[in-house]
């Protein structure tokens, strides 16, 4: 029991943020599903136009249309990356509190794709940015946006906690230095 009670102490901002983003991205594909025809659009905000659409898309592979038709392999993968957020996640020091939210984000987003792949045979994608006539971007959904924004803070913060102990390193380093030094120079009494 107390195995339990150490390994939620360590993952609940993981499960919490993790269902915040699965519900959000659960009712907004729902949403999508039920108000715009497959392969269709809409323009939410006129007076951006075309930039921003609201695009009702099956999406057979992975980010950015990759592997398609692998549903099988996504499934596991997805499995694989989500064991591995709730393994990793309880060994991460008590104060590293950005980072569990970072992976809730990634957890959340895997596992709300792995429920559309289930539970539809693919992924529902529905926003679409980009310059009219010109370049978009591949059309994704809160799930893709909650995974990058996940992997790219987390990264952020682990460069940042590294750059962090490396100083705090050299300061511990040049204060024992100037110690010694003091000692070796002290006159003796």
């Amino acid at each position: 029991m107390s195995q339990i009670r150490a390994w939620f102490s360590g993952t609940w901002i993981v499960l919490l943020v993790s269902a915040i983003i699965i519900a959000l991205d659960q009712i907004s594909k729902e949403w999508v599903r039920a108000t715009i025809q497959k392969y269709t659009y809409i323009v939410p905000v006129p007076r951006l136009g075309h930039a921003f659409l609201l695009e009702h898309v099956e999406n057979n592979g992975a980010a950015f249309g990759i592997l398609q038709n692998q549903n099988r392999m996504l499934i596991v993968v997805a499995l694989v990356v989500s064991t591995a957020i709730l393994a990793f996640a309880p060994r991460l020091p008590k104060d590293e509190w950005l980072s569990r939210v970072f992976l809730g984000m990634q957890l959340g987003g895997a596992l709300a794709n792995l429920l559309d792949r289930i539970n539809h045979g693919y992924v529902t994608d529905w926003i679409r940015v980009g310059i009219p006539g010109i370049y978009y971007w591949p059309t994704f959904n809160l799930a893709d946006s909650a995974i990058v924004i996940g992997v790219i803070g987390l990264g952020i913060t682990i460069i940042r906690d590294d750059i962090r102990r490396g100083r705090q390193a050299k300061q511990a380093e040049n204060l024992e230095r100037a110690t010694s030094v003091e000692a070796a120079t002290a006159e003796p009494d």
